[in-house]
């Protein structure tokens, strides 16, 4: 079945946001998303995008979740285009239950638009020889 190119458009914004779409929505203090960083706990002890929470895609299940706030929704991101990690995450949480958006573009697009990261923040040396 073939859909309107609005209603694919419309459906496509209705599942992924981009580093504008998220800086704004905190700015303007939107408590209802919490960012997923769902690369490995190294990577995101290395750097990630500030107040995200780690839950690697590879670790999701209903356990792992359980914590989670049902009511929230939570946007998945990863490296980049190059990585289908958030896509991963994304489909993950989706089944378990979640609302779930995409952060396009992962934190290499978050850095590009001149947001801030925790660079080095969490990392020790065992973890990180940058730091």
């Amino acid at each position: 079945m073939m859909i309107s190119q609005e209603a694919f458009y419309a459906a496509k914004l209705a599942y992924e946001m981009d580093a504008a779409d998220v800086a704004q929505a905190f700015a303007q203090g939107d408590d209802s998303l919490v960012l997923v960083d769902t690369r490995s706990a190294e990577a995101f002890a290395h750097e990630t995008i500030p107040g995200a929470i780690s839950l690697p895609h590879r670790l999701m299940t209903e356990e792992s979740t359980a914590h989670l706030a049902r009511e929230r929704t939570y946007v998945t991101f990863c490296d980049g285009i190059g990585c289908n990690g958030s896509t991963k995450g994304a489909l993950k949480l989706t089944r378990l239950g979640f609302k779930v958006k995409e952060l396009q573009g992962g934190i290499d697009w978050w850095k590009r638009d001149g947001y801030a990261t925790t660079l080095h923040a969490g990392c020790g040396k065992d973890v990180c020889d940058a730091c």
